[in-house]
């Protein structure tokens, strides 16, 4: 048996989840262990658990009934503004947006890459769609277990990742480009279509649900847009998100020290 520290958990749909959450619950073994439900800075739920006695074994089991309701990706409204890129917030939104416009440095590989994406005067919605593809198609995907995420320098070098990893160097080359993003770590989940598809790829041969990664930016008029570069797609009904941050780190789905 070790002791166990406080335990913070982030596995609970976000408030703004598109996906209607018709319901959720959150079980923790062992039983014996005090829980405190909290919004950290960002509206995003998070669980503190504190735990009185030494245990062998830590379980998390969530079980959740989300809606899975088709919605159109690119149904919004862009601020007059903010329909071609580049696009410049107002002083006020761009103060409110601060924390999701800070800057890694310009690393040599990053630079590079930076400097060969399409920055001409574009249609916004076809600028980020081409970029969110060119990752996708760059990148080799990975399923990594080793704790952390990879700086978008590292990824370059590799040219594969894992989807913690190609969402957090889509969120730094958006940022430098001058819009904000941030980090969104949820579920995914994927279930096999009704009726198979006649002009393209039908999806999955079987249902399933994972822990995903991806970026999301944020537009006048629109609010904030989910890009997922592990399939180059916009995020859509099977993206829940559960927490979403400036940073990967504050994003973790369970974070905490044991002895």
């Amino acid at each position: 048996p070790v002791q166990l520290g406080p335990q913070v958990i982030r596995l609970r749909p976000a408030p703004h989840s598109r996906s209607r959450i018709l319901s959720y619950s959150l079980r923790i073994e062992p039983s014996a262990h005090f829980i405190n439900w909290q919004q950290d800075p960002f509206s995003n739920y998070q669980a503190r658990l504190v735990f009185p006695q030494k245990t062998s074994e830590f379980k998390v089991t969530v079980d959740l009934v989300t809606e899975m309701a088709v919605f159109n990706p690119f149904d919004f409204f862009l601020e007059p503004s903010a329909e071609h890129v580049p696009l410049s917030y107002s002083p006020e939104l761009k103060e409110e947006l601060n924390s999701y416009l800070e800057k890694l440095p310009r690393t040599p590989l990053f630079k590079k890459y930076l400097a060969s994406l399409d920055r001409r005067r574009q249609r916004t919605i076809d600028f980020l769609v081409q970029i969110n593809q060119r990752i996708y198609q760059d990148f080799n995907y990975l399923i990594r277990m080793e704790p952390g995420v990879q700086t978008p320098e590292e990824t370059l070098q590799l040219k594969s990742g894992s989807c913690r990893d190609s969402a957090w160097l889509l969120v730094q080359l958006m940022r430098h480009m001058g819009l904000a993003a941030r980090f969104v770590s949820g579920y995914l989940i994927q279930l096999t279509p009704d009726v198979k598809s006649l002009d393209g790829p039908s999806g999955t041969d079987v249902d399933f649900t994972d822990l995903h990664a991806w970026c999301e930016v944020y537009l006048p008029g629109a609010g904030w847009v989910g890009l997922d570069p592990t399939s180059g797609l916009l995020a859509g009904e099977g993206h829940i998100p559960l927490a979403c941050t400036p940073q990967p780190s504050a994003a973790a789905p369970i974070e905490g020290l044991m002895d």
